[in-house]
């Protein structure tokens, strides 16, 4: 039995929750982590997991042991990091998440940052859904929106703000709001991860008022919300950044300037339970002066 292989198997099918999952992981057969999950139960002479048809819990054995195999395992990634120069040099694969809002203004520094770091690789993963760092392996995330309290190492980098919006076709057919009341007479594209309540918070002069609106047709990207409203379904809220291009054509046209959004912080978001890696340091320490220029701007 390869006892380090075992441990990283057991890690994974407790983190993904089930045998089939924790294969599809480690891209192994799940008759391979069912049996080096079982040769390590016979190794350390004791039951780890308590298997149900419905679920699987870690035995009052299994609680103390997978976190000395997590320790373990990643005193075992810092050696092999320091061992390969990342800890002397900016070099090897950086994994960097971010919403779709973020990518025009991080695609140029990104761009900049890999001209400048020219042993660095990066992989981007684009999305609008939340992802952990911990569990899909990435080193640098980059999160609109307020930070729960963790463990992780969060930097500031700005802050972004969403308008209200809608095709002149729209708007010609409809009329334009001229108060918050107006709403409910609007038809409105909603986006279910910013939208979920059909609510819209607005800045008044009396203090904030979450507004709930009638949501016409709803998405689960941003990117067809935008679509929505310039094919004149209705009005739209989205980050300022993602329209401008279609504000300043006159394809969308602001509305309700008066009663802004409140502003949604933007951070750089790293493992802060141990010292980052040079590679992870070097691209927050790049990218963190050059975000703010732009969002600021």
């Amino acid at each position: 039995m390869d006892r380090l292989d075992a441990m990283a198997t057991l890690l994974a099918v407790v983190d993904t929750g089930s045998f089939t999952a924790a294969s599809r992981k480690l891209h192994v057969p799940i008759t391979t982590v069912s049996r080096r999950i079982a040769e390590l139960e016979a190794h350390l002479r004791t039951r780890l997991l308590q298997r149900t048809t419905r679920k699987l819990t870690l035995t009052d054995a299994g609680i103390p042991y997978i976190a000395a195999c997590r320790s373990v395992i990643e005193q075992l990634e810092e050696a092999e990091r320091a061992a390969a120069g990342e800890y002397q040099s900016p070099r090897g694969d950086l994994t960097i998440s971010a919403p779709l809002i973020c990518r025009a203004h991080l695609l140029p520094v990104i761009a900049e940052f890999l001209t400048q770091f020219v042993d660095i690789r990066v992989n981007f993963r684009f999305t609008d859904h939340l992802v952990d760092l911990h569990d899909d392996r990435i080193d640098v995330a980059i999160r609109v929106g307020n930070l729960p309290d963790s463990n992780r190492h969060a930097r500031r980098v700005g802050t972004m703000h969403r308008i209200v919006c809608a095709s002149p076709d729209y708007l010609a057919r409809r009329g334009e709001p001229k108060s918050l009341t107006d709403l409910d007479a609007h038809d409105c594209i909603c986006n279910e991860l910013f939208d979920p309540q059909g609510i819209w918070r607005f800045v008044t002069p009396t203090g904030v008022a979450d507004v709930p609106v009638r949501p016409r047709v709803t998405f689960n990207t941003t990117e067809a919300t935008i679509d929505a409203g310039l094919a004149g379904l209705g009005l739209l809220r989205v980050y300022s950044a993602l329209i401008t291009p279609a504000i300043r054509a006159g394809d969308l046209r602001p509305v309700l300037s008066e009663f802004p959004q409140p502003g949604v912080p933007v951070h750089l978001l790293h493992d802060g339970a141990s010292m980052a890696p040079l590679k992870v340091r070097a691209f927050v320490d790049f990218c963190a002066p050059r975000m703010q220029a732009r969002i600021m701007a």
